[in-house]
């Protein structure tokens, strides 16, 4: 997921906009406005960083006379006590970008750790790690980037990208064979296909119509392995439902090439950062 920079302004915008508006009261009362400081952004807990060039883009926002260092990059595992990022200028503005500023490197940081402590236990497999589209609305960009930094792979970016029949357009359509029917009849073979199955029978109903991708939606261990054997490389295989940092291992034990997670966006804590003066 690369970052859109444009976009990513808007966001910020809005984001300052959302906790500045008329004005930062307590800081322009008690600080000077021609104070100088610097800020240390301090990592307090073990993680992977990221969002660093978004910090920087908060504060030049709001003064294109700030100085921004990083001293890791995105991507990087760093140890509680390391200083990741210093900012020097206007004590006023980093005071008032402070907070928006760490909501996105936690939150961002957040994620990337815990794609890092899932893709861990699947290390010695062949299977990968898929985020989902469960984001916080309108940061989609960001919590996915997080997710490729931190060791992921990204699904799907929205609606128009990729096909994904789930259980809801099989019952409107009848069907899996008549939800594929219909989507082939409007668009070819433009779109990757996948389809969401949850037993051996839309397994192999799924299997007959060349489908890309099968969903194994909430099976238990046995039933994916079977399903993978049915399948048996002719078509690719993505476990999803209730999989969590103790039993992924367990799920790509059964050969599936993916496994999504949607608690890599939804349910994340964010990392342990704060910017000390």
């Amino acid at each position: 997921m690369k970052i859109d920079k444009a976009k990513i302004k808007k966001i910020i915008k809005r984001a300052l906009k959302e906790d500045i508006a008329s004005g930062d009261i307590t800081t322009n009362a008690i600080i000077k406005k021609d104070a100088k400081a610097i800020g240390r952004f301090l990592v307090k807990s073990d993680g992977v960083i990221c969002g660093l060039s978004i910090a920087k883009m908060v504060f030049e926002e709001l003064d294109k006379d700030i100085s921004f260092k990083t001293f890791c990059k995105d991507g990087d595992f760093v140890k509680a006590g390391t200083i990741a990022a210093k900012v020097k200028g206007s004590e006023r503005t980093l005071l008032t970008g402070e907070r928006t500023a760490l909501n996105f490197i936690q939150r961002l940081s957040g994620i990337a750790s815990m794609v890092h402590s899932y893709s861990e236990k699947l290390k010695g497999t062949s299977t990968q790690l898929l985020d989902t589209r469960k984001t916080v609305p309108g940061l989609r960009m960001l919590d996915k980037y997080a997710v490729k930094t931190g060791g992921g792979k990204n699904h799907r970016i929205g609606l128009f990208d990729m096909v994904l029949i789930k259980d809801n357009h099989i019952k409107a359509a009848g069907s899996i064979t008549n939800a594929i029917s219909l989507i082939q009849k409007k668009y070819g073979n433009k779109f990757i296909i996948e389809v969401e199955t949850k037993n051996l029978d839309e397994v192999r109903e799924a299997l007959e119509t060349k489908a890309d991708i099968i969903m194994l939606d909430n099976m238990n261990k046995e039933m994916m392995k079977e399903a993978v054997k049915i399948i048996s490389k002719k078509a690719k295989t993505e476990a999803s439902g209730n999989i969590t940092i103790d039993n992924i291992a367990e799920a790509a034990s059964t050969g599936v090439d993916f496994i999504s997670v949607g608690a890599l966006t939804h349910s994340v804590k964010a990392l342990d950062i704060s910017m000390k003066i």
